[in-house]
């Protein structure tokens, strides 16, 4: 089953009568509710001998019948095979002409209310197409109501009309040849003698066990132009049914043979044109001929239960080989988490070695790093020097008034420039002004600290605007 929500029937046996079974519906996850009866003919009955019979009628009330299947054997006389033919030359003698019961390559399903008849077909696989099982719905099954009576007579008996009625071909198909499952699609269109075939749509899958499920594939519905949608659910149900019990899972004696009916069939499985030996009992073989065929259905057997192991062994290796990816995926992925942790580790450990050898500097912004390094640089280029004492003002021609007085003088020449920087006084009994303490530095600081005092000693509020050469 694809998924629980779909529609699904599960065929259980029937605790009344080991005759009948009932077919659970399930739908969205809901609890599983009795939807049909499948009723099979009793082979104690003599209108059941050779015959095949089963009905699909209400869970309730098991006389209301939705639809039937009747199918009779097809009798005739199997080749025989090589082994057979093998061994009547070895023992001498003539086997009587036997006759067998065949299945026959189709058989019908009776609806009623409305009543028709739909024909299963079958269609032999090849070596590269396995089995199916063609059949055919009209698209409107309902007559059209009409209050004439010689219309309501046209339409029950009139085969020309039905055969100008358009059809949806449908297909079962086996999904292997020793698969006991199909597979049912809707693979065209059919009006009279012109066939439209499309691409096959999924519509039905079904499953053949001891209970048999059924699922409604209800994604595809929408596409099947059918008017009786029960009358296809009813056909879809017995037609697996009857596939299982002939074809897939074929019983020991589904037409319930005896020995008053035809000449009793073959047990052997014997190369036929007509249709599948069947598996019926089987007395009348001579005994010189059992040794040929014993060994050809043991071979036969030893072949399907190779083909068995075959199968198991590769689903076994298949698994393996799905397991071990999936541990080696995991594995993958563990290292990879291994990794990362791992250089997430290494990329900490470095990172606090930084943060413990440079201290929170390493850490600053560019920003501020720059401005704590203009400043320690501009404190660097301007020793501390003492501030002289105020100079004593001269009464001479080449005095310089104070800044209180506004007297405009010529400027002084360039010697007293010079003998000013050299904190030399030129008239006057100067004071001895303290000499500055002289610091080693660079010539490029040197030059800018004589700038500096040059500049400090003009007056005090120059060195406020003092500036270095080198920000």
């Amino acid at each position: 089953m694809l998924d629980e929500n779909l529609p699904t029937f599960r065929l259980k046996p029937s605790s009344d009568s080991p005759l009948s079974s009932l077919y659970y519906f399930t739908y969205n996850g809901s609890d599983p509710e009795p939807e049909y009866l499948l009723r099979r003919a009793d082979p104690a009955q003599p209108e059941a001998r050779n015959k095949y019979a089963i009905a699909l009628c209400d869970p309730l009330n098991a006389d209301v019948v939705y639809g039937e299947v009747l199918v009779e054997p097809m009798w005739a006389q199997p080749a025989l095979s090589t082994a057979d033919q093998r061994a009547q030359t070895q023992a001498g003698v003539a086997v009587p002409a036997t006759t067998a019961a065949m299945i026959p390559n189709s058989f019908t399903i009776q609806l009623y209310n409305p009543d028709h008849t739909v024909t299963i077909k079958m269609v032999p696989g090849t070596w590269n197409k396995n089995d199916s099982w063609e059949f055919e719905i009209p698209v409107q099954s309902f007559p059209v109501p009409t209050a004439s009576q010689l219309d309501r007579e046209q339409q029950n008996n009139g085969p020309t009309a039905s055969d100008l009625t358009p059809r949806i071909m449908f297909r079962w198909k086996r999904d292997g040849r020793l698969s006991r499952d199909m597979t049912c699609y809707m693979s065209g269109r059919r009006v009279g003698s012109r066939r439209n075939k499309e691409p096959d749509i999924t519509i039905a899958l079904f499953k053949a066990s001891r209970e048999s499920k059924l699922t409604i594939y209800e994604p595809n519905l929408n596409r099947v132009e059918v008017e009786d949608r029960k009358g296809l659910e009813i056909v879809l149900l017995l037609c697996s049914e009857v596939i299982k019990d002939l074809w897939l899972v074929p019983k020991s004696n589904p037409f319930n043979l005896h020995g008053d009916g035809p000449p009793a069939p073959s047990a052997a499985r014997r190369k036929v044109s007509t249709g599948a030996a069947m598996f019926g009992a089987a007395s009348n073989i001579p005994s010189s001929s059992t040794p040929g065929i014993d060994a050809e259905t043991r071979e036969l057997q030893a072949m399907l239960e190779q083909e068995e192991r075959e199968r198991e062994k590769a689903e076994r290796e298949r698994e393996k080989r799905e397991r071990a990816e999936q541990e080696l995926i995991k594995k993958m992925l563990e290292e990879e988490e291994k990794e990362r942790r791992r250089r997430e580790a290494e990329i900490e450990k470095e990172t606090e070695r930084l943060r413990k050898k440079y201290g929170v500097e390493g850490q600053q912004l560019p920003s501020e790093r720059g401005e704590r390094s203009s400043v320690s640089a501009s404190s660097t280029l301007s020793p501390t020097v003492p501030t002289p004492p105020p100079r004593p003002v001269s009464a001479g021609p080449y005095g310089r008034p104070s800044q209180g007085q506004g007297s405009q003088g010529p400027e002084p020449s360039s010697s007293h420039h010079g003998s000013r920087l050299l904190n030399v006084p030129l008239f006057g009994p100067a004071s001895r002004v303290p000499q500055p303490v002289v610091v080693q530095q660079p010539q490029s600081q040197a030059n800018g600290g004589q700038r500096a005092r040059g500049k400090s000693e003009d007056g005090g509020k120059k060195i406020h605007k003092k500036k270095s050469s080198f920000w």
